[in-house]
């Protein structure tokens, strides 16, 4: 096997490196290093939007929430991404109407364009980096208690994620958003080629999928319901997370990017369809992952249940190619979204543009690290993390909606509400607060009251003006 992964990784490596210094020969400007040329078409454009949503928790995480919380997890991921198919269309029409007419560097700069005032551009980035960095981390960490796991004298799992950041900032500095676009494309690949291999291994194990469900009810019966034998699966759970996952394309910078730079509407629409495939074809053989650690493996920690199943279950060469896919799926969400934060702090800054450039490759190594820090300190829940990330920034959505819809300055009162509510949830995710208010998860009862009172502002604000 470690002949097989030298070879592979040597291959992998090699390949990211060639295409970021492809993409840097075709950069000629400041905006086709940071926004790709904003000419994007649409298999590049899907593969580089499905990439960068499904990640290393995709293939480490979701195995493992269907082990411990059973079927209903499907209803957590696939139905709300189908939801978000449908939103992707909506909003990515306003969203380009309204950057026709102001421009677009980066999410918070045209929030500080539409509000007229500097505090919504500076609310969205703070909002960002406290919600991305931390998912950004849970992929590294992921990846690296893997390599940790397979190879534990070599070294130690913090050196494993420092690799896989130095990797990450290179190949993102050499080639910019573009040769980013082309290594999401080569790694959503090896995602969903590894993700079935792995299933199509694991229902041959119990010899097709009827006699899989029913040695499932056999161990154990909850796995087959909600809400699940832990009970997560509740209405205000599924509610909640559908939610946070629908509002991603609206909150999340790497997204909201991908959504300007495609070449026209037309690309846009079919690339929402594109990745609403993508999203079943990713997320359904994760069931048979989880399934089989269920029967096989029930009482398992995360990283024994998950080197088992990936590693060393499988035959030699699907176990090299499934530790390639890892770190792929790991860099395919870290450098967009590490990237994606320099760009949105390069459009809260102004000045010239050289050195404006420079403090943004500074700010990306910068978020590079912290990433790297969090990792090391983050908890092996990756699942569970990443909802906390889509929740936290889900709570933005009104403000950024408000500003996309409107044709005049919304009010100051959004921006502040908004700030209040984030803080909010920061607090009862350190206990501060309690989870539950009214029948309501805490983020939950936030979205909707900043929802209703950005309404009520909208409202007001567009009939006084008509007066």
């Amino acid at each position: 096997m470690t002949i097989w992964l030298i070879i592979l990784g040597s291959i992998y490596i090699t390949t990211l490196l060639s295409l970021a210094l492809y993409s840097k020969r075709r950069t000629k400007s400041t905006n086709d290093f940071m926004m790709a040329g904003s000419n994007i078409g649409l298999v590049l454009g899907f593969m580089t939007f499905a990439a960068t949503l499904f990640s290393t928790f995709t293939l480490m995480g979701m195995p493992d929430f269907f082990r411990h919380h059973g079927i209903a997890a499907w209803i957590f991921l696939a139905v709300s991404d189908g939801g978000m198919v449908f939103l992707i269309v909506w909003f990515g029409y306003h969203l380009r109407k309204k950057v026709s007419e102001k421009g677009y560097q980066g999410l918070a700069g045209l929030l500080h364009e539409c509000y007229k005032n500097k505090l919504a551009g500076y609310v969205y980035f703070l909002g960002a980096f406290v919600f991305l960095i931390p998912y950004v981390a849970i992929q590294i960490r992921g990846v690296s208690i893997f390599l940790n796991a397979i190879f534990p004298e070599l070294l130690p799992s913090w050196i494993w994620a420092s690799f896989i950041i130095v990797i990450m900032l290179i190949y993102s500095e050499i080639g910019g958003l573009k040769g980013i676009m082309y290594a999401d494309f080569m790694q959503g690949t090896i995602l969903l080629i590894t993700v079935w291999l792995i299933a199509s291994n694991c229902v041959a194990y119990f010899g097709g999928i009827g006699e899989m469900f029913a040695q499932v009810e056999a161990s154990n019966p909850a796995l087959l319901s909600a809400p699940g034998p832990n009970g997560l699966f509740s209405v205000h759970f599924l509610v909640s997370s559908f939610l946070a996952i629908l509002l991603i394309p609206v909150t999340q910078p790497q997204l909201t990017t991908r959504l300007v730079v495609m070449r026209n509407l037309t690309a846009t629409h079919r690339m929402a369809v594109a990745v609403g495939f993508f999203a079943i074809m990713i997320i359904l053989p994760t069931v048979a992952i989880g399934m089989y650690g269920a029967v096989r493996y029930p009482d398992a920690t995360t990283s024994d249940y998950l080197t088992q199943v990936l590693l060393f279950d499988q035959p030699m060469l699907i176990a090299s190619i499934t530790v390639i896919g890892l770190i792929a799926a790991a860099l395919s969400t870290s450098d967009s979204q590490i990237f994606a934060l320099g760009g949105e702090f390069r459009s809260i800054l102004g000045g010239d543009e050289k050195k404006l450039m420079l403090q943004t490759r500074v700010a990306v190594v910068f978020f590079g690290l912290a990433a790297l820090v969090f990792s090391i300190l983050s908890s092996d829940q990756l699942v569970l993390l990443a909802r906390v990330s889509f929740a936290g920034t889900s709570l933005m959505a009104p403000m950024i909606i408000a500003a996309i819809l409107s044709s005049r300055p919304p009010g100051l009162e959004v921006v502040i509400l908004t700030a209040t509510g984030l803080l909010f949830f920061i607090g009862s995710l350190f206990g501060y607060l309690p989870q539950v208010l009214f029948g309501l998860r805490i983020e939950t009862f936030i979205l909707i009251s900043l929802a209703l009172l950005t309404s009520l502002s909208f409202n007001y604000r567009r009939k006084t003006a008509g007066a």
